[in-house]
């Protein structure tokens, strides 16, 4: 295997107004860069303007740019928050949207919500086992009524930061084992 680091994504995956995706992204992003282990970016499934999936030829040019983003990264970490008991209708159809591409590549989640976003994060996991993508174990859950003032200035807990770092490990850890199999 090269010495070359691994290229990781970090997906919000919300692309409604007033989203408070960006924020926890950044902070993640900011934890990463802390770092020397790998390439981090900021991957806004808003900038791709994808369509519904089934509604249109597939020739807009946000789904190639989609494919070949996601192709080009070792890993990521999803930026979740809970909408009703799950992920937000635009990350699935994000999601949906890319098949080989996430294939043999791992993934950590950070979810927010009123109970951390855990169950969003629980339905996300079912999702990535079918595209091949192994999830780590270590999950950051942020809670809006304890890490975001007035829910909606993102001022997390200290605690969060070892759990962001180990999970991090992990990614890196797996996505540099996964990326022999592809």
């Amino acid at each position: 295997m090269s010495n070359e680091k691994l290229n990781i994504g970090i997906i919000l995956g919300s692309t409604r107004d007033g989203r408070l995706s960006p924020q926890v992204g950044q902070w993640v992003k900011g934890i990463a860069d802390q770092r020397d282990d790998a390439n981090y970016e900021i991957v806004d499934i808003k900038d791709y303007e994808l369509p519904l999936l089934g509604t249109t030829d597939g020739t807009e040019p946000g789904i190639a740019k989609w494919n070949e983003k996601v192709d080009s990264l070792d890993g990521f970490v999803f930026v979740v928050q809970e909408y009703n008991h799950s992920i937000s209708a635009a990350l699935k159809n994000a999601l949906d949207f890319v098949r080989e591409p996430w294939n043999n590549k791992a993934a950590g989640i950070v979810s927010y919500g009123s109970t951390g976003g855990a169950r969003a994060a629980e339905h996300l996991r079912g999702i990535l086992g079918e595209l091949m993508v192994a999830d780590v174990r270590v999950h950051p859950t942020l809670s809006l009524f304890t890490d975001f003032e007035n829910f909606q200035t993102f001022k997390p807990a200290e605690l969060h930061l070892e759990n962001v770092n180990e999970m991090l490990n992990q990614v890196n850890a797996w996505s540099g084992a996964l990326k022999t199999l592809r």
